[in-house]
């Protein structure tokens, strides 16, 4: 897979060429994140790249991101709760500090995480958690994908 998606992750999807989309949703788009060193990390992107923090949307579309955020965070929950019975929790983050377009974190979080880092912040895992080779996205993540993807329909036929 060409990485030509990353320079710009909201036109490629808007394109239909992000790889990681999981689902179209009412603002954005729900994606897997490139890393999994916690299984099941995924990332609300807004649909519109010039957006740069929430309160540049209209009230109306800023509270559709924040439906979505809460229908993917409820996602993530479903799948690795089902997949993991370590799950603890889930954490939603817009923090927007290092990519200029809006866009929010959901962290699963596992009772099998060191003590001293559970606590924490994901964003103090050491730099090789993001940097190992052995927790970059690929197909060994495809059922994980899947089930997130499989719970976003299912969250999505319960509301309509």
């Amino acid at each position: 897979m060409s990485d030509d998606w990353r320079a710009d992750r909201i036109g490629a999807a808007l394109a239909g060429e992000n790889p990681t989309v999981m689902r179209r949703l009412a603002a954005g788009f729900a994606v897997i994140g490139d890393v999994q060193f916690l299984p099941g990390y995924s990332v609300l992107l807004a649909d519109d790249p010039g957006v740069g923090r929430l309160s540049d949307l209209p009230r109306g579309k800023r509270l559709s991101f924040l439906s979505d955020l809460d229908l993917l965070g409820e996602a993530v929950e479903r799948a690795c709760r089902r997949l993991d019975p370590a799950f603890r929790r889930v954490n939603l983050e817009i923090l927007g500090n290092t990519d200029p377009f809006l866009h929010a974190h959901v962290w699963p979080r596992f009772d099998w995480e060191p003590a001293d880092r559970v606590v924490l912040p994901v964003w103090l895992y050491p730099h090789d958690r993001w940097s190992d080779e052995r927790h970059r996205l690929g197909p060994r993540h495809d059922a994980l994908r899947a089930a997130i993807g499989d719970e976003l329909d299912r969250l999505r036929e319960t509301a309509a």
